[in-house]
């Protein structure tokens, strides 16, 4: 595969905080790397990923990713005579910190190889549009590349849930679930039977009683779950409510999270396991804000989605 060209110095979109820092992409025709340097660095270069990749090493002032192109999520596109793989470099910030979260495209092209076609591949989601955010919820197969095959789980298997927002001009967002029902129904009734996923803003209560877990962030305008089939409606239709939050990362806090239970240790905060006092609520109340409108320049964007249905059985 002839190397082409690459993409990476976008640094332009950074926060001005940023401007001392420094991007280095040199692409190989099956591996790549990544340099983050700032000379004047105040962020923590533990915290950067490249896609679902953590730094191959790290140092107080720079961040290094040596990997190959089918590891960390890279995403594959054709545009005419070209092969692109792209990725997001992703600081995510701790609470409180003088540097903010930020995103950054990172592209390898290359030319195209004659004998190259490409697969036939239609995700389907169901997509919720708001202001100029697009948000998409589905139903994934075993390695969130693509759609399941199958909405029939058998008890004990996993359901494997995406969401994730497309956002044109907006700051970096995180994709949150901030509370899952499962039910009989596709609107919510108060005769319908209910079944508790996510509660109290974004505490995987079902991650205590089985092996339902949050999967590590690939990025961070998604959030992956891996839900294990319960006997709830077993041999009925099942559909899957959630309410979807894309947040400012930099806004996280008891009311804004997302937490798994780990078994004989407890809460822990997905994004940042350091900070997982957050999540101590989850066995209490975790109060409610009002979410606003990131339109007028504030937090978040709120939409309300259903999946389903779902069929689940014995065997």
């Amino acid at each position: 595969m002839a190397f082409s060209w690459c993409s990476a110095l976008l640094l332009g979109l950074v926060a001005a905080g940023l401007v001392n820092a420094d991007m280095k992409l040199d692409c190989r025709p099956d591996y790549m790397t990544l340099v983050w340097s700032e000379s004047r660095s105040q962020a923590d270069t533990s915290l950067f990923r490249l896609g679902s990749c953590v730094p191959t090493s790290v140092s107080a002032r720079e961040a290094v990713f040596r990997v190959h192109l089918n590891d960390c999520n890279f995403r594959m596109l054709v545009t005419g005579n070209h092969l692109m793989y792209t990725n997001e470099l992703v600081y995510y910030s701790p609470p409180n910190s003088v540097t903010p979260s930020f995103s950054l495209p990172v592209v390898c092209a290359y030319e195209r190889p004659k004998d190259w076609n490409p697969v036939i591949y239609n995700p389907v989601f169901n997509t919720y549009g708001q202001d100029d955010l697009v948000f998409s919820f589905g139903i994934m197969n075993d390695d969130f590349s693509g759609p399941a095959e199958s909405t029939s789980f058998s008890l004990g298997s996993f359901i494997h849930i995406m969401a994730s927002v497309e956002q044109q001009h907006h700051q970096p967002l995180l994709m949150l679930l901030d509370e899952c029902v499962a039910a009989t129904s596709p609107e919510l009734q108060h005769e319908v039977a209910l079944y508790p996923i996510i509660t109290n803003k974004g505490c995987l209560v079902d991650s205590k009683t089985s092996l339902s877990r949050f999967e590590p962030r690939v990025k961070s305008s998604e959030i992956h779950l891996s839900l294990q089939a319960f006997r709830f409606a077993l041999g009925e239709e099942v559909f899957i409510h959630c309410n979807l939050l894309a947040w400012d990362p930099n806004a996280l806090d008891h009311t804004k999270k997302a937490c798994n239970y780990v078994k004989d240790h407890g809460w822990e905060l997905l994004d940042h396991p350091t900070y997982s006092s957050i999540c101590d609520c989850c066995e209490s109340s975790c109060k409610s804000r009002k979410t606003r409108s990131l339109t007028s320049g504030k937090h978040g964007v709120e939409r309300k989605a259903v999946l389903g249905p779902i069929t689940i059985t014995d065997s």
